[in-house]
């Protein structure tokens, strides 16, 4: 069993004026397919062959650095497609909102913590948002590392991503990460958010 390129939910202009439409494209086919073809490569043949993807990433301290950076690719981009969606952002409700408040005081305290790991997170990156021991932790990982792998500083389930590499960003708006940064809340998925939190 090999691992697939996940379809959107999403046509690739769907989240336009906030993310445009080529620069989806691209990230999609070219950079999710080429993390997704490579991982497939790397485990091929090794007794990593047939384990899903959380159970590779528990463990990815021992192997080689294709599975790390191809596996965590993988994985970081499933999440971050579901966690947008048009005609979406605002603010979540319910027991997440409650959650968030608990830990970060507030939804704009959250907010301004969690651009800040978006965008001080030196060269290639995640911001993440997770849920660790029955709280919530704001952190950030450099290139496709995330809080599953074993070798993360904050070790938990990831709710809410952001993809800090350039590519994810650059055609439309440069080297003005905040201002990426601010748009991504105008598409985020809450109820995805939300069922990760709960799940």
């Amino acid at each position: 069993m090999s691992f697939k390129l996940p379809d959107l939910n999403y046509d690739y202009n769907a989240l336009e004026p906030y993310i445009d439409a080529r620069t989806m494209e691209i990230h999609h086919t070219k950079h999710h397919g080429g993390y997704t073809a490579k991982l497939n490569d790397a485990v091929k043949g090794t007794d990593l062959e047939g384990k899903s993807i959380e159970d590779i990433l528990a463990g990815v301290s021992s192997a080689s650095a294709a599975v790390r950076n191809n596996g965590g690719g993988y994985y970081n981009h499933n999440l971050f497609w579901t966690v947008m969606a048009p005609g979406a952002g605002g603010e979540p409700a319910g027991e997440l909102m409650d959650a968030i408040q608990k830990h970060f005081g507030s939804f704009a305290g959250f907010k301004d913590q969690f651009s800040n790991a978006a965008a001080t997170r030196f060269g290639s990156g995640w911001a993440w948002l997770v849920k660790k021991n029955g709280t919530l932790v704001i952190t950030s990982t450099a290139n496709q590392d995330n809080p599953l792998m074993d070798l993360s500083e904050v070790h938990g389930t990831p709710i809410l991503g952001l993809d800090v590499w350039e590519h994810a960003y650059y055609l439309k708006y440069q080297n003005r990460r905040p201002e990426y940064i601010e748009a991504f809340w105008n598409v985020v998925n809450w109820d995805q958010v939300t069922k990760l939190f709960k799940g």
